[in-house]
């Protein structure tokens, strides 16, 4: 299914997240615009994460989350793939948003190609980027 048909269309901003085992890029954007901006990455783990987490999300007021999922080039799943799909299980569990996943693959070379101070944060911007362009 694609993601358009997949997201209502109330569903207007986005936070978006490169999930990392040491660190996890943030990125925010909204439909309309279909653009995303780098927030700050986090670097912890563990509760800290969720806590630092749970601040963006009353700070910026989500609809939904969006999270990238990693595969290898030939689109085989691999032990971040599993990660970060649980990652997004325990973000629907806790926070009770909608979270989204989408194909991350080359997103960090991406972001590292162009320049990125905070490819974390950069590599969040170009999966929410990529997540909004699907969006009707």
């Amino acid at each position: 299914m694609s993601p358009a048909a997949a997201v209502p269309a109330q569903h207007q901003s986005f936070l978006a997240f490169d999930f990392g085992t040491k660190r996890t890029g943030v990125a925010s954007g909204n439909r309309l615009l279909r653009s995303a901006t780098p927030q700050a990455t986090i670097g912890v783990q563990g509760d800290a994460r969720f806590a630092q987490i749970a601040a963006r999300i009353r700070e910026w007021q989500p609809d939904a989350l969006v999270v990238g999922v990693p595969f290898h080039p030939d689109g085989a799943e691999h032990e971040n793939t599993r990660a970060a799909r649980r990652f997004a299980r325990q973000l629907q569990g806790r926070f009770g948003l909608p979270v989204y996943e989408v194909d991350e693959r080359y997103s960090t070379t991406e972001a590292l190609a162009g320049g990125a101070r905070d490819a974390d944060a950069a590599s969040a911007c170009i999966i929410l980027e990529q997540f909004l362009r699907g969006l009707d």
